[in-house]
């Protein structure tokens, strides 16, 4: 039945509708507005959830596609008369076995953000607009299969957030926006680059027509994919192969040109240690419903950039760079974690230990094997419930008691019990308590780096151990010990904010009781892809 519809452009376009029909509502109307908005949200989760159940592990690659013709734009060449040159960029959409669990996360954790906006007051009507926008964005980035087409869904995620930052953050909003506009333009910046270049060698093929041949540059990234993998293809055939000059061969030098663009590019995305410091500020600045989004989705798409176009495309550069990749993302786990325990604000701790935890991320990547693979994607999906259910908490704690600093709080479990309950359960699944999802992705992760890298697996463990220390030293001290007299009144969650925290939880636990339910999609899918793609390379 899903075969018969296009359900991945419905997913796609249900925020744009639910942003038209805000626009059409009176600004005065806001459970008009949060109702529209939220109900916006809902179409693609449930619609997400049809296809992950629907989807066959087995069979592998893209069981669900839908392409069309977008955009060709025709060149003129003088020096081949009787040939058409074209630049062909399609409306190209997919999911496969590595963005299919992303795109689930994204719809899950967007709709419970949705129902967390409750405590925006300001101009609710343009914030639910804005986010609507910033949820199509994100969307498209899961679901693009044309390089630019990516691109241009990952830049409308930036506008959004520029302005969800800039006018519904704290007090220095203005400044934390341009800063991660900043840092996050450099980048977009850099991965065009690396577009660019892919499109121009790789992207290319000759077609013949009734009307003579055609040269196209294509933005497909599995026609970039293919010709990558092939040996005959023009962007592996040297000059002397070719009988002349091929001005579409990749060199080695452009290879790794190439390679370390998208690393720099996506690395300030995901963020790698050094860039990073913007990162800190938006979870300080945004708002919690934004930050749930920022920490729970947007993070995971550097990682999945990362993984799709480089070392998906260039594995030979990244095996050789492994030990590169492997050492920035233990730089990653040890600073954030150290960082984390020496912070007395809460927002702080958690934005370190998001840091610390992208760096386990690197760590099952640098592996470059089947289980690493599959831990590095556990740990992005694990990760993004879990952050996005603390900053839900937070957001809560904060409307409540106007801070939180932690020895400002404390003895919280008498007056919200369920609320701190909550709480303490997040904070097991982030140290990586065995039946919480946080376990799996960090035991896969290592265990993949242990075939290949046991010495820095040893070194990454004082990571996991300084994990455990700031996330009981601070969820402790904030549920727990002595109450203050201003606390004592404070309500327990209400049944809005209970319900966004109970569903995430449930996905927390769902994936460390049952994480098959994520890995046989990873397995059969993106698994399969890299042996087919490595067996192509070395001629097999």
């Amino acid at each position: 039945m899903l075969a018969d519809i296009p359900v991945l452009s419905i997913i796609l376009l249900a925020p744009v509708l639910g942003l038209a029909v805000l626009l059409l509502l009176p600004k005065g109307r806001h459970r008009w507005i949060t109702a529209a908005a939220v109900a916006a949200t809902l179409i693609p989760l449930v619609l997400s959830l049809w296809i992950y159940a629907d989807y066959d592990n087995h069979q592998g690659g893209e069981v669900y596609s839908e392409d069309a013709a977008w955009l060709e734009v025709p060149v003129n060449h003088d020096l081949r008369p009787d040939t058409d040159i074209v630049f062909s960029f399609n409306y190209s959409l997919g999911l496969d076995g590595l963005s299919l669990p992303l795109l689930l996360l994204t719809t899950i954790v967007t709709a419970m953000a949705a129902l967390a906006a409750i405590h925006v007051k300001k101009r609710r009507k343009a914030f639910y607009a804005w986010f609507l926008l910033l949820e199509f964005g994100m969307l498209g980035v899961f679901m693009a299969r044309d390089v630019f087409l990516f691109f241009i869904f990952f830049e409308v995620t930036l506008v959004a957030m520029y302005f969800l930052i800039g006018i519904w953050g704290y007090y220095n909003r203005e400044r934390t926006a341009n800063q991660f506009l900043l840092y996050n333009g450099i980048g977009s910046a850099l991965m065009l680059i690396a577009f660019v270049l892919l499109v121009n060698t790789a992207g290319f093929r000759i077609e013949e027509t009734t009307g003579g041949a055609q040269m196209i540059y294509s933005g497909s990234y599995m026609d970039i994919a293919r010709n990558l993998a092939d040996p005959n293809a023009w962007v592996n055939l040297t000059a002397a192969a070719t009988g002349g000059l091929n001005p579409f061969e990749m060199s080695g030098a452009m290879a790794w040109t190439i390679f370390v663009l998208l690393l720099i590019g996506f690395g300030i995305k995901l963020p790698v240690f050094p860039f990073h410091t913007w990162m800190l500020k938006v979870h300080t600045e945004a708002s919690p419903a934004v930050v749930m989004i920022h920490s729970g989705i947007l993070l995971k798409m550097g990682a999945y950039g990362l993984l799709r176009f480089g070392l998906l495309l260039f594995p030979e550069q990244a095996r050789e760079w492994a030990v590169v990749l492997a050492t920035l993302g233990l730089v990653n786990l040890l600073y954030g974690a150290v960082l984390a325990f020496r912070q007395t604000e809460f927002k702080l701790v958690l934005a370190y230990s998001s840091i610390s935890h992208m760096g386990i991320v690197l760590l099952g990547l640098a592996a470059f094997n089947e289980i690493g693979l599959q831990g590095a994607v556990f740990q992005l999906v694990s990760h993004g419930f879990v952050s996005a259910l603390l900053f839900l908490i937070v957001g809560s704690l904060y409307e409540r008691t106007g801070t939180t600093e932690i020895p400002a709080l404390g003895g919280l479990a008498r007056s919200m019990p369920f609320m701190s309950g909550m709480l303490l359960t997040a904070g097991l699944a982030s140290l990586g308590l065995p039946g919480l999802s946080g376990f799996v992705g960090e035991f896969l992760s290592l265990l993949g780096l242990f075939e290949t890298m046991r010495w820095l697996t040893a070194a990454a463990v004082v990571g996991i151990i300084l994990t455990a220390v700031y996330v009981l030293r601070s969820v402790l001290g904030i549920t727990f010990g002595e109450r203050r007299e201003e606390h004592v009144a404070l309500k327990d969650a209400r049944f809005i904010e209970a319900l966004p925290m109970i569903v995430l939880l449930a996905f927390i636990v769902l994936l460390g009781c049952y994480p098959s339910v994520l890995t046989d999609t990873v397995q059969f899918s993106v698994g399969g892809f890299m042996d087919q793609l490595f067996a192509t390379r070395s001629g097999g």
